[in-house]
């Protein structure tokens, strides 16, 4: 019985072997360095840009004009708040209501939410939420109307892998890229009907990881 003709891609890795000695090849070190440093102006204008085409509304303002800022979108409404959202962060004439595990109901019956965030992707224009005292359960950021989130230009980086390396890999993770929306087989646009019909983001300038309101800390360390 004649046997099967040795290709030429087999003689090749044969000889290799043979060369090598049956040495398994060295590890190479893979570089997990995505992306190097960029402009955080540029990743600021990105993320504005894709929130705007998502019809979200950006704010940006001073660490000191939170709460003016958020007065001024919410007016007088009756809105959730997480347990560690900073208390500087709200103006008096809006009725804040504490989430002390509130039921399905008396959350949807509010007339929105604010919170904070743990970290937001410039390129694709999404705010990350992780559970935090600041941001508290996915519940109260689904079923209210309007969703203000104060996010500091410093939580902004510019691509996902860069927001996955600041997220703990056990958090329970919301992703939110603009108001709720979605279209049927016309395309015809209907908001509101996943979370919440109207986001604000209050983007505020500088680092205000250590600065402090008149009842406690700005933001959690």
């Amino acid at each position: 019985m004649v046997g099967r003709a040795v290709t030429a891609r087999e003689l090749i890795l044969g000889r290799l072997r043979a060369a090598l000695g049956g040495a398994e090849p060295a590890p190479v070190e893979v570089t997990r360095d995505y992306r190097g440093v960029g402009s955080v102006a540029a990743d600021l204008d990105v993320f504005v840009d894709r929130l705007t085409d998502y019809r979200a509304t950006v704010h940006r303002c001073g660490d000191a004009d939170v709460a003016r800022t958020v007065g001024a979108v919410l007016g007088g409404r009756r809105v959730v708040v997480p347990p560690g959202l900073p208390r500087h962060w709200l103006p008096d004439s809006v009725t804040a209501v504490p989430d002390d595990d509130l039921g399905v109901a008396l959350v949807a019956a509010v007339d929105g939410v604010v919170t904070g965030a743990a970290v937001a992707v410039a390129e694709t224009g999404t705010i990350v939420l992780d559970a935090a005292p600041d941001q508290g359960r996915r519940l109260i950021t689904l079923l209210p109307d309007v969703h203000v989130c104060v996010l500091r230009v410093d939580q902004v980086v510019a691509t996902v892998p860069d927001a996955l390396a600041r997220v703990g890999p056990h958090r329970p993770l919301t992703w939110i890229s603009g108001p709720s929306a979605t279209s049927d087989i016309e395309l015809s646009r209907v908001e509101g009907v996943h979370g919440p019909r109207n986001l604000h983001v209050v983007l505020v300038a500088g680092d205000s990881r250590t600065s402090t309101g008149p009842d406690g800390p700005a933001a959690r360390g």
